[in-house]
């Protein structure tokens, strides 16, 4: 099959210059990519692109064909809403999609179709209810069995914001904590898998009209509900032969608040929640400590097992994660350990095409890489990596022994490429720097690394190091000193519409952005030491970080540099602000950081609390000793001195907004130069654009006026 070629990305291509800086308009507004799902035999692949303008304040979206072979570029579909599309059928060009409305504007609905003619889709199956994450399969009959997701009501029926009834009152009663979380308050109304069929009508599909419930309907102390909190159709699966799901839920046995364990439910396709039993139920398999929380369920090829991954902590977020595998064609459930010393974190399991070997993505030296398990690997068995620069966004098996990859990295969006098994013959496909104007001229020479030591652990440590454009090793830069939130978590090779580096650094500053203590993906050890130590461990290696660049990289200013830093990272703002090490800036940023530790049980995971603090919160608490009031950074008030800007959201359920208040208030009391931006429709982190530009340009107008690379003669 041969596709047209698209103008826009020759075009592209031609106009490029050779270096160009990215501000914050040309970040908001440039293409925002989805990964590229190929087609069953490997011939092309869709993937999504969206932009922009700021002229309509309005995003714009198109599907797109990628030929794996020329790497051609062609638009691609119907005048449609079209969110979802899976490759079904009796043709490897044949489509099942997902429309995101319907005929009475109550839900969605379904079409056949296929890619070579598009506008021939036909609807199968119109849907009320908020529906997403499809997934489909081909049974021996030739039907299609297909899942999607919803909130659902008490009594199992689908949820529709467009015929909800608002209840009289806006009353909220709860007799349990977690009684919110990130940006919304529970309620009884929760997700749930729905499952229907297509049936086989000489060249077409009907549809009965009937949806299953999988999930709701499962209780104990605690509901049953799948997908979890902010994740999607990564929670469950539909086996190859479309007989059986596999979904997680938390575990109905514990409270939400305290707990993190998870188990996968395996039910039959046309069962209900009633017949849905646990793999992994807690103590029910041959390894005690498999107790933790659950994730990503994948069927075998021959749907005879399905594969997950599972920390062992009950009540740690952070905890290792787990290669599992288990055998469900039978009463009973053989489940197996995969590579179980490996110290790294595995998602995202996906079988190869024989069923011998599960490829998984997993933090690893600051970067997000692919590496291959054998179905025989021992505890012992050390995985290695496919892929080796970037963060993995998605990736899927194609014929001949190789990987269709889409990830990102610190200079481009988005990089569409094959590559073998093996990590061998990268092809790439697309490169977002290369045929987005935005980005043009970006590129791994404006990327570097060092690793410095510290007095915190036996290994050394990474930093990631940012070049501005025009850099010039014989000039000063200030420094732009960032760092991370979690504080299980790190800086990877990745980009973001969020904090980018590349954007940051093309204001005029060199960007260093460490990995201190709690940093994933340089073994467990690393990350579980923030255990207690939230001001000691991590403000040490930061200030080794920030000694090695000093001693070595004569290009940085450092009597002009600033320091900003979201979540964690905020709150280590706050730390260093009451620290020597403060006056070192000459500005600090907090996004959403916690200003007072002996608030943090006004979050809602508790469990998060319970164990970076060393246990609940207590009397004890208040007292010196205690990880709350040791590592409170209201206790150094007194030195507070340095210009300080405080960004805090109203819907941040994580750090409520007080903590943001709370900071401001005491730097305006005190008379340190300081500055307060809210957005009262944001949560934990700024997402609507136009709010994104302000939040950029205000921000950079700040640490511009005390580096000294603006001339305006006040921050304000």
């Amino acid at each position: 099959m041969k596709w047209p070629t698209a103008s826009w990305a020759l075009a592209a291509l031609a106009a490029l210059p050779n270096v160009l800086a990215i501000d914050p308009k040309g970040l908001l507004a440039a293409n925002r990519y989805s990964g590229a799902q190929p087609n069953p035999t490997g011939e092309f692949a869709l993937f999504t692109s969206s932009n922009y303008s700021w002229d309509t304040g309005k995003s714009s979206s198109v599907w797109n064909v990628l030929n794996l072979t020329t790497g051609d570029i062609s638009v691609w579909g119907p005048a449609s809403e079209i969110s979802e599309i899976v490759f079904i059928g009796s043709k490897p060009t044949s489509i099942l999609y997902l429309n995101g409305s319907n005929e009475n504007g109550d839900g969605v609905s379904l079409y056949t179709s296929d890619v070579a003619s598009p506008d021939s889709a036909t609807l199968v199956a119109s849907l009320s209810g908020d529906f997403s994450g499809l997934k489909a399969a081909q049974t021996k009959s030739g039907d299609i069995n297909f899942l999607l997701y919803s909130k659902a009501y008490p009594n199992g029926t689908a949820y529709s914001e467009a015929t909800a009834v608002a209840p009289r009152s806006t009353a909220r009663i709860y007799e349990a904590i977690y009684a919110r979380h990130w940006d919304y308050w529970l309620s009884e109304v929760k997700q749930a898998v729905f499952g229907g069929a297509l049936t086989k009508n000489g060249d077409g599909y009907s549809y009965g009209g009937n949806l299953t419930n999988y999930v709701t309907g499962i209780h104990n102390v605690t509901y049953a509900e799948s997908p979890l909190d902010l994740n999607g159709a990564d929670d469950y699966d539909l086996s190859p032969d479309g007989t059986k799901i596999a979904f997680l839920t938390k575990d109905v046995n514990l409270p939400l608040a305290n707990f993190t364990s998870s188990q996968i439910y395996l039910v039959p396709f046309d069962g209900t929640a009633k017949d849905a039993v646990p793999i992994n139920a807690r103590g029910s398999t041959k390894y005690p400590e498999q107790q933790g929380a659950s994730a990503n369920p994948r069927f075998s090829p021959d749907s005879s097992k399905v594969a997950w991954t599972q920390q062992s902590g009950i009540s740690y977020e952070s905890d290792r994660s787990i290669l599992y595998t288990a055998k469900v064609d039978g009463d009973s459930f053989d489940v197996t350990r995969l590579a179980g010393d490996w110290d790294r974190s595995p998602a995202l399991p996906l079988w190869s095409q024989d069923g011998e070997t599960i490829f998984v993505d997993a933090p690893d030296l600051g970067r997000d890489r692919v590496f291959s398990v054998p179905v025989t690997a021992a505890d012992d068995y050390k995985p290695k990596n496919i892929t080796d620069e970037g963060v993995v966004a998605s990736f899927y098996n194609l014929p001949e022994g190789k990987l269709l990859v889409s990830d990102s990295k610190i200079w481009t969006s988005r990089d569409i490429y094959t590559v073998s098994t093996e990590g061998k013959d990268v092809k790439y496909l697309l490169q977002a720097n290369k045929v987005d104007d935005a980005l043009a001229g970006l590129g791994p020479e404006d990327v570097g690394e060092f690793y410095y030591s510290t007095n915190t652990s036996e290994i050394q440590q990474q930093a990631w190091i940012v070049y501005p454009e025009g850099f010039d090793k014989s000039k000063k830069y200030p420094l732009a000193y960032i760092i991370h939130g979690g504080p299980q978590g790190a800086h990877f090779n990745s980009w973001s519409t969020r904090w980018n580096f590349k954007v940051w650094a093309d204001q005029g500053y060199v960007v260093i952005a460490p990995n201190p203590t709690a940093s994933s993906g340089w073994g467990q050890n690393l990350t579980d030491a923030i255990q207690g130590r939230w001001g000691s461990y991590p403000l040490w290696d930061v200030v080794h970080a920030y000694e090695h660049a000093k001693a070595n990289f004569d290009f940085i200013d450092f009597d002009r540099a600033i320091e900003a830093g979201a979540s964690f990272g905020g709150y280590m703002t706050n730390w260093i602000q009451g620290h020597d090490f403060g006056r070192n800036f000459k500005a600090l940023v907090t996004h959403d950081g916690s200003t007072s530790t002996l608030n943090q049980y006004a979050s809602e995971e508790l469990w998060f609390m319970n164990h970076d603090f060393s246990g609940p919160f207590n009397s004890s608490s208040l007292k010196p000793g205690s990880p709350y009031y040791d590592w409170n950074p209201i206790n150094y008030v007194d030195n507070w001195a340095t210009p300080h800007f405080v960004v805090h959201n109203d819907l941040d359920f994580r750090l409520p907004v007080s903590e943001g208040i709370l900071l401001f208030n005491l730097l305006q009391v005190k008379g340190v130069p300081s500055k307060f931006l809210n957005f009262p429709d944001e949560n934990h982190w700024v997402l609507n654009r136009e709010n994104s530009l302000v939040w950029h340009t205000e921000i950079f107008k700040w640490i511009n006026y005390y580096s000294g690379i603006s001339n305006a003669t006040s921050p304000y």
